[in-house]
């Protein structure tokens, strides 16, 4: 059987130790949006990884890049879309309604 080679291992270990940053991060509180920051870092990294090393899409046919940009372009169009929508929503509060207690359904009242 012919073993892994190096730079696979090399970059199992860097997603492994990826993984483990975004689940360190999860459970430290910081200021801000800085803990979102830091996890899309680490998420892109990974990406990274898995798309130069794994997919070997730098050295692919340029169709293949091409696909793979109409991808990416497309999720950012969605992305874009999602938050034009949560963006633009208004907040209205809903008043000082009761809390149901659940006597609203009992038989006999109606």
């Amino acid at each position: 059987m012919m073993g892994l080679p190096r730079t696979c291992l090399i970059t199992w270990a860097a997603l492994v130790a990826l993984l483990a940053a975004t689940l360190g991060l999860a459970y430290v509180p910081m200021p801000g949006p800085l803990n979102i920051v830091l996890a899309l870092g680490i998420s892109v990294a990974k990406a990274l990884l898995v798309l130069a090393l794994f997919m070997k899409l730098f050295r692919a046919p340029a169709l293949t890049r091409a696909a793979a940009a109409a991808g990416l372009f497309w999720l950012a169009v969605l992305f874009a879309l999602s938050a034009t929508d949560y963006l633009t929503r208004k907040v209205e509060p809903a008043g000082d309604l009761p809390a149901p207690t659940g006597r609203e359904y009992q038989s006999g009242g109606r």
